[in-house]
C-alpha cells in the first residue's frame, strides 16, 4: 500500500513514467511518506545511505554508470543542504539527478518548528529546475502538481543535462498507508527537432492521423509568414484554424477569427458535439476567455504546443506534448506527412458556422466607432489596439489581411499601450491608427510627451467616461459605490494635452460626427500634424448595446 498524499502519489507515477528508476533513500521521519512509497514499488531500485553528503554522491555514481538520470530522496531541513555539494557537481558534470526534499508546510516555516528553513530555491543557479510542488485538495491543485513534476523532470535533458530540484511539502499525519494502486498521471512529452529519419516523429505524426477532430490554434505573432501555395492546400483542410487580430498573417489560409462569439453562441450540447480530439498551439497568447473555458472544460484527448523555447506552456490544461522548434518548419514538415485520403467535416462545421455570426451593426457607441474605423483602414496601415474592451470589441470586425495588428498582450496590462504605439511609429513609414480606452490613454499620457510623434500617428479616444467594461463582468452586480472604485469613474477629456502636444484634435458625440471625423482621420494623404479623435460615449449605453449584441447571438 502506498502513501495517501496525492503530490506523492503524482510523483511517483511520473517518475516511473519517465523512467527514473535507481533512487537513493535517506532516513528521516518527514520524507518517510515517499520513501516508504518508492521502496514498496517493483519499479524502483532502491539505496539506503544514511549520510546525505555521501548519498548525493551515490546518486550521481550511478546516473554517470548508467547515462539515465537517478534520484537522491532526503527529509526536510538541513538534510538538503547536505546534498548541494553533489548538487553543485552535477551542475558542471552535467549529470541528470533528481534531488528530491521532503518539507513541511510553508506555515511553519521560520516559526522555531524543528527541521525548518526556506527550501524552495535553495539551490539557486546550480539545478536546472526547481519546483515547489502543492498539497493536493483539489483537482486544480492536482494539475498543478502534475504540471511541475513533469516540468522539473523534462528539464534534466534539456539543452544538456542537469541537476533539478523536488520540493515535496507533506503536512500531518504522515503515515497513513491506504492507498493500493498509483493514479493514471498525464506524462507531458518534449521533442526537440524533429527530422524524417526520427522513429518518434513518424510516431507523432501517427498519433496525429488517428484523429479525425483536429485544431490549430493560433496566438500573437508579429509577422507575416508566407505559406508556398501547396503547403497551403496540404495542410488547410486536415484542420480547424482559429486566430485572433493579433495572429496577423501566419496562417496557411483563412483562419476563424470571430470564434468568441461563435463559442458564446453555441449551446452546450452543440459544444459538446465541436470538442476536438487533438489541439495544436503555435504562437502567443490569446485574448478570448470563452476558448479558454471551452477547452478547460472539454479538454482534447492530447494538446501538442509548438515553439522554439520548448517551455511547457498549459493554457488549456491538457498539455501532452511540447515541440520544440520553429513552429513554420514543423507545419512544412507535416504537411506532407498527413493522411490524404480522408474526408475531414470537422473543418467545415466550424466553418459554416462562423459565417452565420454577423459584424456588429449596431447605434452609436464605443463598438459602432470601432467598427467605423476598422471598415475604413487603409490597406497598408498598422492597428494597435489597446488592452481590456479594445481588443476584444476590435475582434467583432474583420480586419483587412495587409493590416499589421498590435497590440501588449504578453502580459494584458493597461499601462504602455500607447507608448508601445508611439514608439512602433517612430520607425514606421505606414499610417499608424492607435484605438485605446479612456483609462489607458489617461494612464500612459506621457506617452506623447516626447520629440518623435510624427504626423503618422492617428489615435481614436474611446471616451465614456471610466471603465464601464467591468459592469459586464459575469455575476457581478455593482452598487453605485462599487462602481465608482472599480471603474474609476471620471469626466477627463484629452483637448488640452493633446492641443498641447501638436495634435489636431476633433471630439465626436453622435453618429453624424463620427461619419464626418472618420473620413479626414482614415485618408490616406499624409496630414501636417498628428491625429487624435475623442469618442465621448455613455457608459451605461456601451454596456447595453454589447449585452444585446451578444443576446442575439443566443
Amino acid at each position: 500500500m502506498y502513501s495517501d498524499k496525492k503530490n506523492i502519489l503524482q510523483l511517483t507515477a511520473l517518475l516511473i513514467e519517465h523512467g527514473i528508476r535507481n533512487v537513493v533513500l535517506c532516513p528521516g521521519s518527514r520524507n518517510a511518506p515517499i520513501v516508504h512509497t518508492l521502496a514498496n514499488h517493483s519499479f524502483f531500485q532502491c539505496y539506503s545511505v544514511t549520510d546525505e553528503r555521501s548519498a548525493g554522491f551515490f546518486a550521481l555514481g550511478l546516473a554517470l554508470q548508467s547515462g539515465k538520470p537517478a534520484a537522491v530522496c532526503c527529509t526536510s531541513g538541513t538534510a538538503l543542504l547536505n546534498i548541494h555539494p553533489a548538487v553543485a557537481e552535477a551542475f558542471y558534470q552535467q549529470v541528470p539527478l533528481v534531488v528530491i526534499s521532503a518539507d513541511r508546510p510553508a506555515a511553519w516555516i521560520g516559526q522555531m518548528d524543528g527541521q525548518t528553513l526556506p527550501q524552495p530555491g535553495v539551490f539557486n543557479s546550480l539545478v536546472k529546475k526547481s519546483v515547489n510542488l502543492p498539497e493536493i485538495h483539489t483537482d486544480e491543485d492536482e494539475w498543478y502538481c502534475n504540471r511541475l513534476i513533469n516540468e522539473a523532470l523534462l528539464e534534466l535533458n534539456h539543452h544538456g543535462k542537469g541537476p533539478v530540484h523536488i520540493n515535496v511539502p507533506i503536512s500531518e499525519p504522515l503515515f497513513r498507508f491506504s492507498t493500493g494502486e498509483l493514479p493514471k498521471v498525464r506524462v507531458i512529452t518534449r521533442y526537440q527537432g524533429l527530422n524524417v529519419y526520427d522513429k518518434e516523429y513518424n510516431d507523432l505524426i501517427d498519433r496525429m492521423n488517428k484523429y479525425n477532430k483536429r485544431m490549430m490554434v493560433v496566438g500573437q505573432m508579429n509577422l507575416i509568414y508566407l505559406f508556398e501555395k501547396k503547403i497551403c492546400k496540404l495542410l488547410y483542410k486536415h484542420f480547424t484554424w482559429l486566430t485572433e487580430h493579433t495572429g496577423n498573417r501566419t496562417v496557411p489560409g483563412m483562419p476563424i477569427k470571430n470564434f468568441d462569439a461563435l463559442i458564446y453562441s453555441m449551446p452546450e450540447d452543440q459544444q459538446e458535439k465541436l470538442i476536438p480530439e487533438l489541439v495544436i498551439t503555435y504562437g502567443g497568447h490569446v485574448v478570448s476567455k470563452r476558448l479558454k473555458q471551452f477547452l478547460r472544460k472539454h479538454p482534447p484527448k492530447e494538446h501538442w504546443h509548438v515553439s522554439l523555447d520548448g517551455e511547457v506552456a498549459d493554457l488549456y490544461g491538457s498539455i501532452t506534448t511540447v515541440i520544440e522548434m520553429d513552429p513554420f518548419e514543423f507545419l512544412e514538415k507535416i504537411a506532407y506527412m498527413l493522411e490524404s485520403n480522408k474526408v475531414y467535416d470537422y473543418p467545415k462545421v466550424w466553418e459554416n458556422l462562423s459565417k452565420n455570426i454577423p459584424e456588429p451593426e449596431v447605434p452609436y457607441s464605443e463598438i459602432s466607432a470601432i467598427g467605423s474605423l476598422i471598415k475604413a483602414l487603409p490597406a497598408e496601415a498598422a492597428l494597435h489596439l489597446a488592452n481590456s474592451s479594445t481588443v476584444r470589441y476590435a475582434q467583432l470586425f474583420s480586419v483587412p489581411e495587409s493590416v499589421e495588428v498590435c497590440c501588449n498582450r504578453g502580459t494584458s496590462g493597461i499601462e504602455g499601450s500607447m507608448s508601445t504605439a508611439i514608439g512602433y511609429a517612430a520607425g514606421s513609414e505606414k499610417l499608424n491608427f492607435i484605438i485605446i480606452g479612456d483609462l489607458s490613454f489617461f494612464y500612459d499620457m506621457n506617452a506623447l510627451w516626447n520629440n518623435y510623434i510624427r504626423s503618422n500617428v492617428r489615435i481614436l479616444l474611446l471616451n465614456n467616461g471610466g471603465g464601464e467594461i467591468f459592469q459586464a463582468l459575469p455575476g457581478f452586480e455593482m452598487t453605485e459605490q462599487t462602481r465608482r472604485f472599480v471603474t474609476a469613474t471620471h469626466s477627463t477629456t484629452a483637448q488640452g494635452w493633446a492641443t498641447e502636444r501638436g495634435f489636431q484634435y476633433t471630439s465626436v458625440h453622435n453618429k453624424e460626427e463620427l461619419e464626418e471625423a472618420m473620413t479626414l482621420f482614415t485618408q490616406t494623404e499624409s496630414t501636417e500634424k498628428p491625429l487624435l479623435m475623442e469618442v465621448f460615449t455613455d457608459k451605461a449605453e456601451d454596456i447595453k448595446i454589447l449585452k444585446d449584441y451578444y443576446h442575439k447571438l443566443k
